[in-house]
């Protein structure tokens, strides 16, 4: 495992851990509590996903309740959210099998749904933690990895030390739905920066340029200096003053040159648009004198 630094250690303590579900990150996050020392207990629908990590050295369960039974620590990691409550209360062994268990959910899911899985799963005498994992299964237990959760934080602080075999552990609160309500808006915030470069691949391209060079020349550079500014719109937004000494909204939106060259180029400016669009309505409702921070109150109004 790796502590919060990126430097690689072994636990000395060691615990039993169950996995349920063993698709390609069910897989990944067992390999890494294998590699960590932990006693690992695995359990999936389709039983031959096991024997890769039997013969690593994990313990392959033939139900559900003999998974539990088995682990300290039961991790959930299937695809759909529905699924989990049955899984664990009829062949999971329900409250006899989870009496003071920690059950960690790594399944996708919406704040709600965690919220509900955190009082199903106490009522049935276990903790209960909440993960949203800010990763792929190839890059589980990779130093810039990260996992969000949330839920109990005597379960969090108890276990952390099995955690952080997949990545740095990131405890957001008691409320359960605050991983998976972080886990989107990360996501949010990563697809906003894909749709900005693939609106910036067209318009390279249709000039015939390449996407590759101005892609690692050109576009991560100034992506990266402009991200230097986040902190400063984060505070804009939290204070609610979004006053600027330049670049003011009035100014961008005085002349829609993406949206005209993308279409003179060929090139859908929909991608765009959408932003733009709010820009210039936070103008029109007389705030052409802030940043772009002031966006966020046509979303969200206070």
């Amino acid at each position: 495992m790796r502590n919060e630094a990126g430097v690689r250690f072994v636990t000395t303590v060691k615990k039993s851990v169950a996995v349920l579900g063993l698709g390609s990150m069910g897989a990944a996050l067992a390999g890494a509590l294998l590699e960590a020392g932990h006693e690992v207990t695995v359990w999936n629908r389709t039983p031959g996903r096991a024997e890769g990590l039997v013969a690593r050295g994990a313990r392959g369960a033939g139900s559900v309740a003999e998974a539990v039974t088995a682990g300290e620590i039961v991790l959930v990691c299937i695809l759909d959210y529905g699924d989990i409550g049955p899984l664990l209360e009829q062949q999971g062994g329900g409250r006899a099998a989870l009496q003071g268990r920690v059950v960690v959910n790594v399944t996708n899911g919406s704040p709600e749904e965690a919220r509900a899985m955190a009082e199903r799963v106490t009522a049935l005498g276990a903790s209960y933690l909440d993960g949203g994992i800010m990763a792929v299964p190839e890059i589980i237990a990779s130093p810039e990895v990260f996992v969000l959760y949330s839920g109990s934080r005597e379960a969090f602080e108890a276990h952390r030390g099995v955690l952080d075999a997949f990545a740095r552990s990131v405890y957001l609160g008691e409320d359960p739905g605050l991983a998976p309500l972080h886990d989107l808006a990360l996501l949010s915030g990563m697809y906003g920066m894909f749709g900005g470069f693939l609106h910036a691949a067209a318009l390279v391209r249709s000039a015939g340029g390449p996407v590759a060079e101005f892609t690692t020349t050109l576009l991560q550079p100034w992506l990266r200096a402009m991200a230097g500014g986040l902190p400063a719109m984060a505070a804009q937004i939290d204070s609610g003053d979004y006053t600027v000494t330049g670049s003011p909204l009035a100014m961008q939106v005085a002349h829609d040159s993406i949206g005209e060259v993308s279409r003179a180029q060929g090139v859908s400016p929909e991608l765009f648009a959408p932003l733009f669009a709010l820009m210039e309505r936070r103008v029109a409702d007389g705030h052409g004198s802030e940043g772009l921070a002031g966006v966020v109150e046509l979303v969200h109004p206070r």
